[in-house]
């Protein structure tokens, strides 16, 4: 496999869609304008991979950029984040030979953590505590030595194969805990009886879609993906079934590419970028 070049990783970095780099520092859009954002510096307007703030007057091009100006870096600081944030994409081959083996390596939970995870997530994030609780008593979340919020995933026997990791501090984070198998198991918050299934991106949106559709069954791929292995069996239930991937590109093209291969599986688009930013814009 041939090894980028500083140029050719350059280039990547800097045509990274500066939405994407908004999402990562949790950016807000404007329920009015689509193409402004409220960052932390103020009102940011994006035309393609252009940007300008208002608050300071000023403004440039490309994610590079974007990122010097969002977080106050020079050229290699900002380098150096945007590829932590955004590596490389890897051949598949070598994704599924890693993970094959790959240990799964769930943190450890930490009971002292959980009352500013908690904090965050009522908070910050808006999710009811009364959906919050049981998740907690039934160990399916749980905060970790580094203040994550951990969202075990679930096989059909109901043993953990994974879980997702979302940062709560001041720089937003989120992953999978070394060894997850993403196929294997999902995070799912739900009624005994739901009368319908909405597949969302993530635990925090699952848990959001749920609060918004308190009789549906709501459940995470841990990224917009369009074949879990798991979804025939889910889909075999005959219950209603909606992609409820976020309202940006790549949810559209995962839910396009869903709908294709399910018939079934309709569309159900949020109202705002994802099910938490609609639970929020709500509250």
């Amino acid at each position: 496999m041939n090894t980028p070049t500083g140029r050719e990783r350059t280039d990547r970095l800097r045509a990274i869609p500066l939405p994407e780099i908004l999402r990562a520092i949790d950016a807000k859009p404007d329920p009015h304008d689509p193409l402004k954002w409220h960052t932390p510096r103020g009102v940011l307007s994006v035309n393609g991979a252009k940007f300008f703030n208002w608050n300071e007057a000023t403004g440039a091009g490309g994610a590079i950029d974007l990122a010097m100006h969002l977080n106050r870096m020079d050229f290699k600081e900002a380098v150096d984040w945007l590829a932590q944030r955004f590596p490389m994409p890897q051949p598949v081959a070598a994704i599924e030979a890693r993970h094959s083996s790959e240990r799964l390596a769930l943190p450890a939970p930490v009971l002292e953590a959980l009352p500013a995870i908690i904090r965050y997530l009522s908070v910050q994030r808006r999710l009811p505590l009364a959906r919050l609780q049981p998740l907690v008593d039934s160990g399916n979340l749980y905060a970790d030595h580094k203040h994550n919020a951990v969202f075990l995933l679930r096989n059909k026997r109901n043993a953990p194969v994974g879980a997702e990791l979302r940062g709560t501090g001041h720089e937003t984070w989120r992953g999978m805990a070394p060894g997850s198998r993403k196929d294997n198991g999902y995070f799912a918050v739900g009624p005994p009886c739901p009368q319908a299934i909405v597949l969302c991106e993530s635990a925090i949106d699952a848990i959001s879609c749920r609060t918004l559709y308190p009789d549906r069954l709501c459940i995470s791929t841990s990224g917009a993906r369009d074949n879990p292995a798991w979804l025939p069996v889910i889909l075999a239930r005959t219950l209603p079934a909606y992609c409820g991937f976020d309202a940006d590109p790549t949810g559209e093209r995962m839910a396009q590419a869903m709908l294709a291969r399910y018939p079934a599986v309709r569309r159900l688009r949020p109202p705002c970028h994802d099910w938490n930013d609609t639970l929020r814009a709500q509250a």
